[in-house]
């Protein structure tokens, strides 16, 4: 191992934040440590995080292993009772150099390893300026972080606390640093993104910070938004998607679900109508556009006729990439003490979700055979599409933005032949 490793799981937050920690963590002189940057969407996330840390203990038995992030924040007795961890930090501790200064000695009690503090009394997020981001070609971009919202189903707010923002001017030069260390792409991210802007002088927008990034960085080749709420959107973002070039032709949405009854008992603050009308309504601004949506099977109470209305409402959007998550009950939260569903029902029903799923990125797939592209080469090899699909670009250099003609699909990606004209 190297002297600081981390293992990140979840959000394009928590990768953006495992290089400030990293950083942090070799401010402090720590070495030979493991850094787990846990997630606690769902029961899965949190159980993956466990099965890491034991087998980070098992190959590394003379490193420290330090685990934070959301389900750190929100179960800390529970890591820190976990024989292999060393010491627990918590979503605000985790990004300062003292708390690394002052972590315990090996074998202390559960009780010592603790540095988790009320994140609820976090008030501002403080800009991390970060230059590069580790086997990343898109720089992530931190904007805001916390929650004000109460979805029943979520344990978010209570690891990443109340919506905070960072201030545009921070956000500019953070930009500006990343494209100067060879970034083409800069993604926005955050917890809520798309409430951007309420906690500060003046209550700027998402939609208004976007475009003040692209006016005063004008090197930014490409930028997106990792996520937003259709609901919160701006006339400032309904600009940038009508007019302005550098502004990617995809939006992720946070759905959920298709069915209104399940949607109120979420807490969610849209409708079914409401999303198909912000789709139209982008649709008619970029007809290339395409969606991404996370959406939730199995919710408790959820009747076939509901998990149906889920299918149809990704079908009447014409959802290309979507992310189905079954149902996983968060201790503390609403939902979970409300009428569970059978677990085989549940994962029945997120098979069927994934079915509908697959089908839709076939025919968006397929939509694209033909057309001409401008993709960005990962490292991996495979590149993304101006709307963010998928590309094999086998012999292309990586970071390369790279004029393409797209020949066929496997069901996955695409495939591509260069095109007579490139752009470095």
């Amino acid at each position: 191992m190297s002297d600081i490793d981390v293992i990140t799981f979840g959000c394009r937050l928590n990768t953006y934040e495992s290089e400030v920690m990293k950083a942090e963590a070799a401010k402090a002189g720590l070495d030979k440590a493991i850094l787990v940057n846990t997630c606690a969407v769902t029961g899965e996330a949190v159980r993956q995080a466990r099965q890491a840390i034991r087998r980070a203990r098992r190959e590394n038995p003379e490193a420290r292993i330090i685990v934070t992030g959301c389900a750190a924040q929100t179960d800390a007795e529970s890591f820190a009772a976990m024989p292999e961890v060393d010491a627990v930090l918590g979503n605000e501790e985790k990004l300062k150099a003292e708390h690394y200064r002052a972590l315990p000695d090996f074998g202390v009690a559960a009780e010592e390893k603790l540095r988790v503090n009320d994140i609820m009394s976090v008030t501002e997020t403080a800009p991390q300026l970060v230059g590069h981001i580790d086997g990343h070609v898109r720089a992530f971009l931190q904007v805001q972080n916390g929650c004000d919202h109460r979805c029943t189903f979520c344990i978010i707010p209570f690891g990443r606390g109340n919506s905070r923002s960072v201030p545009m001017g921070a956000v500019v030069e953070q930009a500006r640093k990343l494209v100067a260390n060879g970034y083409r792409e800069v993604v926005l991210t955050g917890v809520d993104a798309t409430s951007y802007g309420a906690d500060l002088p003046g209550q700027p927008t998402l939609g208004l910070l976007a475009k003040t990034l692209l006016k005063q960085v004008p090197e930014i080749a490409r930028l997106r938004l990792s996520s937003i709420d259709g609901i919160e959107a701006d006339r400032h973002l309904f600009d940038l998607i009508a007019d302005e070039p550098r502004f990617m032709p995809h939006l992720h949405l946070s759905l959920q679900h298709g069915d209104d009854l399940i949607l109120k008992r979420m807490k969610r603050r849209h409708s079914r109508s409401d999303a198909i009308t912000f789709a139209e309504q982008v649709r008619r601004l970029r007809p290339e556009i395409s969606f991404g949506a996370d959406m939730i099977a199995g919710f408790p109470t959820e009747t076939e006729e509901m998990a149906e209305n889920s299918a149809s409402l990704a079908e009447e959007i014409g959802i290309a990439q979507l992310h189905v998550f079954p149902y996983s009950p968060r201790p503390g939260t609403p939902a979970a003490r409300m009428p569970q569903l059978d677990r085989r029902l549940v994962k029945e029903r997120a098979a069927r979700l994934r079915q509908t799923a697959e089908r839709l990125q076939t025919q968006h797939l397929a939509s694209m055979v033909g057309t001409r592209q401008t993709i960005l080469v990962e490292m991996t090899g495979m590149a993304h599409t101006e709307n963010f699909t998928l590309v094999a670009a086998p012999g292309l250099s990586p970071r390369s933005l790279t004029a393409v003609m797209i020949t066929g699909h496997n069901g996955r990606h695409l495939d591509m032949q260069p095109a007579t004209a490139s752009a470095a």
